[in-house]
């Protein structure tokens, strides 16, 4: 071993070959765009849906909805295995195995002529993104040694924010160009690419002490899980009190309860409840699923805004988060010196202060507000994010063994996750509801039929104002809208506040 690369190792880790050292900036290249593309992938379809809703297919408003969330409701419940089964059998393996799945549900999916069809082998897609995305990151762990591992999490988490903005501007300048499938069927080659570039470069690493696979375990997190997000999917369509979203709630609890009871009591469990009680472990988890839940809900919020507000097309709506993405990429390698100086604790509280305050002046916009103001909005939003991501996500993976890379990065995706969906779900609810109390005077003056026609979206109700020539209606839409986002966007915020004091009160001065 070089003199280089020893000092830079602990007893904790398994002793890094000079070869893997040599080519680890290549390994972190291929780890992030095999997760730019399946973080991409769950923003992208958003804005192929009016193409999709319009074409042979002829899906229904749900199959709609479980053609963009099946990918996710899948890819979230098998996170936790997928992480064990690369930690038993090989991370490298389990990467280049999800590529393959992904890969060819992505191609299934292009040329897919029922709707059921296309939902199925959008799980298909989840089920090759779960076995890639812990992989990624607990194969940085074996290729970068210790003292090298915060700056490449740090551009792995700045990639990992930048790929919710790529998604719709990639989506949407394929959409306007192409038919619908393209935006699935542009995941192959990049996959065909990262498969390459993962084969080539990156080390082979798995547990070094075997243990048997947790099945019970997995089981149960499976359908704890699938349940959560089946309900919170299902939860704005259906109705918090309908039977189908009360009886999946119903799973969830009685799953997830009966995996932390069982993991308590498992010999070899797949995910360690004593975990939690570290500090950074469980204030890592605690802020990414918040950090998570604000930036998804508020690209949720701004790319209907920029669409049904301020009337720009997909393409356009997409180029206009770009700030975010660049801000990400940019921030987010400096992350580790800021908590050089600061510490953990200050560096995440500011960052998550900075992010509320980012909420706040974009739940300033207006129906005119220049577009420069809502980039510097983004900008200061992203980079809150860029500076509290890396910590957190390090804070995860450093408080397991090596042996449990996989599943310490797999708890790092799932909060991601479930974060993204609850932050959607809630928020959405909450935009919804605040806009059809704002549009039910305008809806009063509407003959029966058109009112039905509205519903609840702004879409339909812009549409039925264009189509019955009532500009009134239309315009009381658009502003409803803004009035619901205003007030959903100030909920994300008092959310990440209840987490920055959670947060706070989990780590000490120096993390």
């Amino acid at each position: 071993m070089s003199a280089v690369v020893a000092p830079l190792l602990n007893e904790n880790s398994p002793q890094l070959d000079p070869k893997v050292y040599a080519r680890r900036n290549w390994t972190l290249g291929a780890m992030c765009l095999s997760l730019v593309l399946i973080v991409a992938t769950v923003s992208s379809i958003n804005v192929a849906i009016p193409s999709l809703a319009q074409s042979a297919l002829a899906p229904s408003d749900t199959q709609i909805l479980w053609i963009v969330d099946a990918y996710a409701l899948v890819f979230a419940a098998l996170l936790l295995p997928a992480g064990a089964i690369g930690d038993k059998y090989g991370r490298k393996g389990a990467l280049l195995i999800g590529l393959v799945i992904f890969a060819s549900g992505a191609a299934l999916c292009s040329v897919m002529t029922s709707a059921n069809t296309l939902i199925a082998c959008r799980g298909l897609m989840g089920i090759g993104a779960a076995l890639i995305m812990p992989s990624t990151l607990s194969l940085l762990q074996a290729a970068f040694p210790p003292a090298e591992r915060a700056k490449a999490i740090a551009i792995w988490s700045g990639f990992a924010g930048a790929g919710g903005a790529i998604g719709p501007v990639l989506g949407g300048s394929l959409v306007q160009r192409f038919w619908y499938g393209s935006v699935f069927l542009v995941a192959v080659p990049i996959a065909i690419v990262a498969f390459v570039a993962t084969a080539l470069f990156a080390p082979r690493s798995k547990e070094l002490h075997a243990t048997p696979l947790d099945l019970v375990g997995a089981a149960l997190s499976i359908s704890g899980f699938a349940a959560l997000l089946a309900a919170i999917i299902e939860g704005p369509e259906l109705g918090w009190t309908h039977p189908f979203v009360l009886s999946a709630l119903a799973i969830s609890i009685a799953g997830l309860a009966g995996f932390v009871a069982y993991e308590k009591r498992a010999t070899h469990p797949m995910l360690d409840m004593s975990y939690f009680k570290i500090p950074r472990f469980a204030a890592g988890s605690i802020g990414i699923t918040f950090t998570f839940l604000a930036m998804f809900s508020t690209f949720f919020v701004v790319s209907q805004y920029f669409q049904y507000v301020r009337g720009f097309s997909p393409l356009s709506s997409g180029l206009r988060t770009l700030p975010f993405a660049a801000t990400m990429v940019a921030i987010s390698p400096r992350s580790p010196m800021i908590v050089t100086r600061f510490g953990v604790r200050r560096t995440v509280v500011t960052g998550l202060t900075v992010l509320v305050g980012g909420l706040l002046l974009l739940s300033t916009a207006g129906m005119t507000t220049p577009y420069p103001l809502i980039a510097l909005y983004l900008v200061v939003m992203a980079c809150g994010v860029a500076v509290a991501m890396p910590p957190l996500s390090m804070g995860i993976v450093q408080s397991v063994p090596f042996d449990k890379a996989g599943v310490g990065s797999a708890v790092n995706d799932t909060t991601r996750e479930v974060g993204g969906a609850v932050g959607i779900a809630l928020i959405g609810s909450i935009v919804t509801s605040v806009f059809r109390h704002r549009l039910q005077s305008s809806l009063a003056v509407l003959p029966p039929e058109l009112s039905a026609a509205v519903g609840n979206s702004v879409g339909k109700a812009i549409a039925v104002g264009q189509q019955a020539n009532i500009p009134e209606l239309t315009a009381a839409a658009r502003q409803a809208f803004v009035d619901g986002a205003h007030v959903g966007l100030r909920v994300a915020a008092a959310v990440v506040i209840a987490a920055i004091v959670a947060v706070n009160w989990r780590l000490s001065d120096n993390g």
